[in-house]
């Protein structure tokens, strides 16, 4: 059988990377997308887990609003709270892509702090023309 999904959607919320005990990362995070016909507008959110380099990845270079396109499988994690048993189906993330025009897209996190303001002109004073390896 095939159990295979691809979405594309904003983050409704900026991501918090954890790790199992094990020391594992995983991140959980939701999906919102809309889709408009004629005069009604249906909303989607679908709940994602993403595990190890892919849940890093996605808590480092996105932030509550980034469009993503999702590739993944639907999943149903089952539990027992209070003694009844619970369930969700949720989206098992495989793979994730970034999406949009990157001028529209301002919310991708950046890792730049504000004292790196080096200018090229800094390494050429630094290094003369024959100092160059290349």
């Amino acid at each position: 059988m095939l159990n295979k999904v691809q979405f594309q959607g904003r983050l409704t919320a900026s991501p918090e990377l954890k790790h199992t005990q094990s020391g594992v990362a995983v991140l959980e995070f939701t999906v919102a997308w809309s889709e408009k016909y004629k005069e009604i507008e249906t909303k989607c959110f679908l709940r994602c887990k993403a595990w190890r380099q892919t849940a890093e990845f996605v808590g480092k270079y996105f932030d509550k609003g980034s469009e993503i396109i999702i590739e993944g499988k639907m999943i149903t994690e089952q539990w027992e709270k209070d003694g009844q048993s619970q369930s969700r189906t949720i989206c098992n993330v495989e793979k994730v892509h970034f999406c949009g025009k990157k001028s529209e897209n301002g919310n991708i996190k950046t890792n730049t702090s504000d004292n790196n303001d080096t200018q090229l002109s800094d390494f050429e004073e630094i290094l003369g023309d024959g100092d160059v390896p290349f």
